[in-house]
């Protein structure tokens, strides 16, 4: 399928130069002079080569259809994780490299989308969202009113996150998993 180079959002995954590329990060820019373009982050998820390519409204490129598929991650067992099918409880091995920066968030039991190319997994995708607990954070800072200030605090899991003042150690959040980002207090 056809997109026009404006179109492209992370996580697509494209067909460009011979190769299957997957969106890291966009960004859309208007210069004063000539016209708008897209400037996108793509890592090759056959060899892992990264690159950085513009494209214009005019570009037209291809995005690729994958199959999906639901997984339960098991077990780390050295540098490969261990994923369950959901329906044939068959298991394979993916290398911990396939997630990333994502990866402190995967955890015991959690169920995943693997994204498949010639039946080849080539991606990971995680929920957008988790709960996670805040084992690390900053005192307030006394007279620091303004509502839009946040303290750094540490996840269970090692991730560093920007809370609100009022959150604390112990406190449970949820985490938006792709944006690093607080989303609000776990009910």
């Amino acid at each position: 399928m056809k997109i026009s180079g404006v179109d492209i959002r992370p996580g697509n995954i494209l067909e460009y130069e011979k190769g299957i590329w997957k969106v890291a990060k966009i960004q859309h820019t208007q210069p004063g002079k000539g016209g708008a373009y897209m400037q996108v982050e793509m890592k090759n998820l056959q060899d892992g080569r990264k690159t950085n390519v513009r494209f214009r409204s005019a570009d037209t490129i291809e995005k690729v259809r994958l199959e999906t598929k639901d997984y339960q991650f098991l077990f780390e067992d050295g540098e490969a994780l261990v994923f369950m099918d959901q329906e044939n409880y068959e298991q394979i091995n993916l290398d911990t490299d396939l997630l990333g920066d994502e990866r402190p968030f995967l955890e015991d039991g959690m169920v995943v989308t693997l994204e498949l190319w010639e039946d080849r997994p080539i991606s990971v995708q995680l929920p957008d969202q988790i709960e996670a607990t805040i084992v690390e954070a900053d005192a307030v800072v006394k007279g620091q009113t303004a509502s839009s200030s946040f303290k750094p605090a540490v996840l269970e899991n090692g991730v560093r996150v920007m809370v609100p003042p009022h959150i604390e150690s112990g406190t449970r959040i949820i985490v938006d998993v792709y944006a690093r980002s607080y989303v609000g207090k776990a009910g």
